[in-house]
């Protein structure tokens, strides 16, 4: 199997960033980490391992970039102004600095977004956001409002909330959408939501999956047993929705 380590100094988010790549052709997947978690962490969850035989057939090729959520979401020291916009430097550097690499790599195949707890929420944020980009999100055990606070997950805004942070917020921006093109690639979009029954943001997902029927968007909502919130569970949703 194709692997390949990439680092280079990004000038958006003034910082070297590093990612992985695993595999050679198919759907070109961007693989968010979990919270804090670096571009090295879906292979240590031993996920990659689970989509071997994808990833040798050719069908799927994974890109698995590294996380700033110390810098963003989890830098308690900045005032939540900042936060948000440091998150947004992020999405402006996979925008400008990764997609493009991926379609140098690989042009012509699809593009996926996909991550586990917080990297589901980055996948979901992004693909929402710009669905020209996209062809599919496969999102597990995310939180798709970061201003909630449910059991020991506080509001990472510490209550401050501006536009910003609106159109950061899938449950929030999505129920006001109107744009006809943006809901046309919407509805061509493949959308997968994944979350156990037990998980403090099922009804998060749950609202999220009502926000979607509303604005007659398709989509697949799977509850799993227990919490599913751990490498176990997801190293076997992997590759059935992917």
């Amino acid at each position: 199997m194709n692997r390949e380590y990439h680092c280079w100094w990004s000038p958006i988010l003034e910082r070297e960033m590093e990612l992985l790549v695993f595999g050679h052709a198919g759907q070109k997947v961007l693989v968010f980490p979990t919270r804090g978690g670096r571009f090295y962490e879906y292979e240590n969850l031993r996920i990659v391992n689970t989509l071997s035989e994808k990833l040798a057939a050719g069908e799927i090729q994974l890109y698995c970039v590294d996380g700033i959520d110390g810098e963003s979401f989890y830098c308690w020291w900045a005032h939540p102004s900042g936060r948000i916009q440091r998150h947004m430097k992020y999405e402006q550097y996979l925008i400008e600095e990764v997609i493009p690499f991926m379609q140098e790599k690989n042009p012509g195949a699809g593009l996926v977004a996909h991550g586990c707890s917080l990297g589901a929420f980055h996948a979901a944020n992004i693909a929402f956001r710009h669905p020209h980009l996209f062809d599919k999100v496969a999102a597990f055990s995310g939180r798709y409002d970061l201003t909630l606070e449910v059991e020991n997950f506080p509001n990472l805004f510490d209550g401050f909330y501006n536009l910003d942070i609106y159109y950061h917020t899938p449950n929030h921006f999505l129920p006001r959408l109107e744009c006809p093109k943006l809901l046309e690639h919407l509805r061509k979009m493949e959308i997968i939501l994944v979350i156990g029954e037990d998980d403090p943001f099922r009804q998060n997902n749950v609202e999220l999956s009502e926000v979607l029927v509303q604005k007659e968007i398709p989509h697949q909502f799977h509850t799993w047993g227990d919490r599913a919130h751990r490498g176990y569970y997801w190293r076997q949703m992997a590759p059935l929705y992917l």
